[in-house]
């Protein structure tokens, strides 16, 4: 088999697990990594041979930009502590503490050594969280908050990681430089990030096809990317920075197409890639076995330390951070304040695609040729908390979830989305009346658009009618139930109908699609 056949085979079956992981209640990151484990000791399938340092810039970019695009400056200005202690402050302390243990460990390792392996296993990936967390129905809000900090994480993390590699590397290293090129590469990426958005949006209004304007989002995050990391900015930031700019700035209520066409197309690449980089995590352990070399037994000690670090640190932070979060709060939801919320988090922290990332790119050699310092070593650690934290706390996640009882309504996200087709109808009123003012329309067309609208209202929200109407409004979703009923009855006879026609001699394929699509649109509306 050749890599090329192994590449479909694993896109294959990143395709294949998603209905298994629903049947299974096993997160589809966690099946991907086995089924990448197995077949990492079939003889007949080949070594990868993907350069480590090509992981990060493909694989990592639309990652990060799927996530951005579903969030908002709002809400993380909203949720700024908690990305300050989770993504900030909780990866440098984890960086700190595992630098140091790993290096009273192994003390041949220099420091930068020892802090490049604590930087590249800090950041719990936001994927494999979101994934993991979103399989075991968590409430929105703690999904929210495992969001946000994997969004940010990586930016932090893959700095220092930078810094202490170039340290070790050169054999020099600078904590005023460090910090400057810290600085320096967050306002670079900034920047870059800012000013890729709004060329982006210039030349976005300039495409009339939304398969147009999809096409060029699928090159931003690699160019946003690509530009900040030649600049010696952070490459990651700069797509965070675009993605958000992008999400707050698509805001034209009536481009429906390029919603559906975006919305489906990167879900579809988010499918695709998250299956292929934790396919890769599992393929890439036989190299890693095979680089450590026979004495990979007598590491497994450093390993099972270094694990127990990153996890009760993440731990005994979020305890006391959660309890100071609650002391400080006005009022916002913007970190979860149990104790039983806070455990589930501490235990969703699952490392992935950007440990394995920066650890198979730790260089081989330093200046002068000689080996880097505990290279193996380093690697094999890593992909230890990969594989701890992926199979471990991602298996038993839904256990301890359970166990908790915490309920994925508590977070009355069903209310919310009711609240806000309440306002999105109330709005359709107040517009109608308008319009009703303003072109003179006919009084059985206004009654019977407004007849729609508060058949919405009652059917979504009935106990906010005053009380004289609550009867009406039972009534009304009574009526409005049989009419749904009898609608969606219509809407998929004209489906099969469509479908027929579309097998006939003569048919336009791509016509009847349409029609079709137009109806499956019709089938999905509140």
């Amino acid at each position: 088999m050749g890599q090329l056949s192994l590449f479909f085979l694993v896109l294959l079956a990143s395709v294949v697990t998603m209905p298994l992981a629903r049947r299974t209640g096993v997160p589809q990151p966690v099946l991907m990594t086995v089924l990448g484990m197995v077949m990492a000791v079939v003889p007949q399938i080949p070594d990868v041979a993907v350069a480590p340092e090509l992981i990060l810039p493909l694989v990592l970019p639309p990652l990060i930009f799927a996530v951005a695009r579903r969030a908002s400056l709002a809400y993380f200005r909203a949720n700024l502590r908690s990305i300050l202690l989770l993504a900030v402050a909780l990866v440098v302390v984890t960086t700190t503490l595992v630098a140091a243990t790993f290096h009273a460990l192994v003390p041949a390792v220099p420091i930068a050594g020892a802090v490049a392996l604590g930087a590249l296993v800090s950041p719990p990936d936001p994927v494999a969280a979101v994934a993991v967390a979103g399989s075991v129905g968590l409430p929105r809000r703690l999904v929210a908050v495992l969001e946000s900090e994997g969004l940010f994480n990586d930016v932090t993390a893959i700095v220092v990681y930078s810094l202490a590699v170039e340290a070790v590397v050169d054999g020099d290293f600078s904590i005023p430089h460090a910090l400057l090129r810290f600085v320096l590469s967050a306002v670079l990426a900034v920047a870059i990030g800012v000013a890729l958005g709004w060329l982006t949006t210039r030349i976005g209004a300039l495409l009339a096809d939304p398969t147009q304007q999809v096409a060029l989002n699928l090159l931003v995050p690699f160019a946003a990317y690509t530009l900040a990391e030649e600049v010696e900015g952070s490459g990651v930031l700069a797509v965070v920075v675009t993605g958000l700019y992008l999400a707050d700035r698509a805001a034209d209520a009536d481009d429906v197409s390029y919603r559906l066409v975006g919305g489906a197309f990167w879900d579809i690449v988010e499918t695709l890639i998250t299956g292929v980089a934790f396919g890769l995590i599992g393929l890439e352990l036989a190299t890693v076995l095979k680089d450590a070399g026979a004495g990979w037994h007598s590491m497994l000690g450093d390993a099972a330390v270094v694990i127990a670090v990153v996890v009760l640190v993440r731990l005994c932070w979020l305890l006391p951070a959660a309890w100071v979060s609650k002391r400080l709060s006005r009022g916002e939801d913007d970190i979860p304040i149990s104790w039983r919320e806070t455990v589930v988090l501490w235990w969703s922290g699952m490392r992935g695609v950007a440990t394995v990332a920066l650890a198979l790119a730790v260089p081989l050699t330093v200046h002068g040729g000689a080996p880097f310092p505990e290279r193996g070593r380093i690697v094999f650690v890593a992909f230890c908390v990969v594989l701890f934290t992926l199979l471990v706390q991602g298996l038993s996640l839904p256990w301890l979830v359970r166990r908790l009882g915490i309920d994925p309504h508590l977070d009355l996200r069903e209310q919310q989305e009711r609240r806000l087709w309440w306002r999105a109808a109330k709005a359709a009123l107040a517009r109608l009346a308008e319009l009703e003012e303003e072109q003179k329309l006919p009084i059985e067309l206004v009654e019977k658009l407004r007849e729609r609208q508060h058949d919405r209202l009652a059917r979504l929200c009935p106990e906010q009618y005053e009380a004289e109407e609550a009867a009406e409004a039972r009534q009304r979703v009574s009526h409005l139930s049989t009419f749904r009923s009898v609608e969606q009855e219509l809407l998929a006879a004209s489906r099969r109908e469509m479908v027929a026609a579309r097998g006939e001699p003569g048919a336009d394929p791509e016509l009847v699609d349409h029609v079709l699509r137009g109806l499956d649109l019709r089938s999905e509306r509140k």
